[in-house]
């Protein structure tokens, strides 16, 4: 996918609808968790909210999507401060176009689920850089020094 035109979305969040289009002329930072108020992926959020003046200073804006409903979302948001919005993907929609629904595995059992996985696309709707099975720790920097470079 990398090099070729993002999948283009609609989704609900909090806030009303988000599209891709709503960031042409910024660079996007999408990231796919797989659920709210969860240890990894509060702490995937929090580390983007921290660093969200360097991202804005870049001219890069984030969005964040899981399975979660809007209403969970304004929930995760308010709790942590999120600066940056989150889509609801219910269907699975989104997840499926970006290729993130996966098969897992935990103590033994299969089952189907968002791989935390992340997207750089440009200000043109190209995506640039990938990230799959991310890691949290050191991640939204590893991000930022991508997004910088665009």
């Amino acid at each position: 996918m990398t090099g070729q035109p993002a999948p283009d979305f609609t989704m609900d969040c909090d806030d009303g609808k988000v599209c891709l289009a709503d960031y042409r002329g910024k660079a996007l930072v999408l990231y796919f968790y797989p659920k709210d108020d969860t240890s990894g992926c509060t702490s995937e959020a929090k580390a983007f909210r921290d660093a969200i003046d360097a991202y804005r200073a870049a001219g890069v804006e984030i969005l964040g999507v899981s399975k979660d409903s809007a209403a969970s979302h304004a929930k995760f948001r308010a709790k942590h401060e999120l600066p940056f919005r989150l889509g609801s993907d219910p269907d699975g929609a989104v997840c499926e176009a970006y290729g993130v629904w996966k098969k897992k595995s935990m103590y033994g059992r299969e089952y189907m689920g968002i791989e935390r996985s992340t997207f750089l696309i440009d200000r043109d709707g190209v995506l640039r850089t990938e990230w799959r099975k991310v890691k949290v720790t050191g991640h939204a920097d590893a991000v930022l020094a991508a997004a910088k470079a665009l």
